[in-house]
């Protein structure tokens, strides 16, 4: 089973719509999206939602104000100003403490130092994870609720489901669309991947951006290759961006130009595979067989190894 996740230094370089239209070329992969905190993969997919799970990333504390004795020990232990000295009256006390939700970390030491056992450290539902068909095969994604967090362990889970699914479906391939950036989301969606494909666009930005998440996945060793997305909006930092991807001894993969197809496909919720036969889909055509190659060869060389 292989691993093909398409990563970004940044938001917005189009790494979805290519992830798109890889999954409508082989049609014969389970696809996972794992830009959990702004899923959009589903959007060009359409998915048909065979079952639906909760997922708790963490733990909140809550104060039973009945049993409270208004020691403020919780206020003395914790570090987030989360308890606060305000709660209703009960037969013991005139007045007893709640824990802000918002303010609350989840880190349990009001728990532990409570000497009345009157705080409870219960499991908190940070978003849903799906379990999917698609036009294209087997679709695994997610929707992480507003200003949640622990997008990382969400992460993690889908990437496993995708692959429980791989196996029982007797398929080869995975393909997963990843987080922009370099943070926990990122580092979750890469590890232990086959292969990494990052998209890049030719701005200043792109181009920092780019740099950084090449040396997150180096320090992974992960075999990382690099394409440019609307390569013709900025040739000359396109070039540059070639030439240091080539220096750093990447795979550069190609460029692909700019055409308002993608944003037309979109609105049709198509892939531009899907919606056009031009330029751009041949370059991308051109782009999958190149990343299929690399992938069959390293195949090749674990099954010799």
């Amino acid at each position: 089973m292989k691993e093909l996740v398409v990563i970004s230094g940044k938001g917005g370089t189009g790494k979805t719509s290519i992830v798109a239209a890889f999954a409508a070329l082989t049609r014969d992969a389970v696809i996972a999206d794992c830009d959990v905190d702004a899923a959009d993969l589903h959007l060009i997919l359409e998915p048909n939602i065979k079952q639906t799970y909760d997922f708790s990333g963490g733990k909140l504390a809550s104060v039973d104000t009945k049993k409270c004795i208004g020691c403020g020990q919780c206020e003395n232990v914790c570090n987030f100003g989360a308890p606060a000295f305000n709660g209703p009256a009960n037969e013991t006390v005139e007045k007893t403490y709640t824990i802000d939700p918002i303010a609350c970390e989840g880190c349990g030491v009001c728990v532990e130092f409570c000497p009345v056992d009157a705080i409870k450290f219960e499991d908190t539902v940070n978003g849903q994870w799906f379990v999917s068909e698609s036009r294209f095969g087997p679709f695994i994604h997610a929707r992480l609720g507003i200003a949640e967090e622990n997008s990382g362990k969400l992460v993690t889970l889908i990437r496993k489901q995708a692959k429980i699914i791989a196996k029982n479906k007797n398929k080869n391939l995975i393909i997963v669309d990843g987080s922009p950036g370099i943070g926990c989301p990122v580092i979750a969606s890469i590890s232990g991947a086959d292969m990494v494909l990052v998209v890049t666009e030719p701005t200043i930005s792109g181009r920092h951006d780019l740099n950084r998440v090449v040396e997150l996945t180096n320090h992974f060793k992960i075999p990382t290759a690099v394409c440019i997305n609307k390569y013709d909006i900025n040739t000359k930092i396109a070039e540059d961006i070639e030439k240091e991807t080539k220096e750093k001894k990447l795979k550069f993969l190609g460029k692909i130009p700019y055409d308002i197809a993608i944003t037309k496909a979109q609105i049709k919720a198509k892939s531009i595979i899907e919606y056009s036969d031009n330029h751009l889909t041949k370059q991308i055509i051109s782009l999958w067989k190149k990343i299929t190659k690399f992938l069959n060869a390293k195949a090749q060389k674990n099954d010799t190894d």
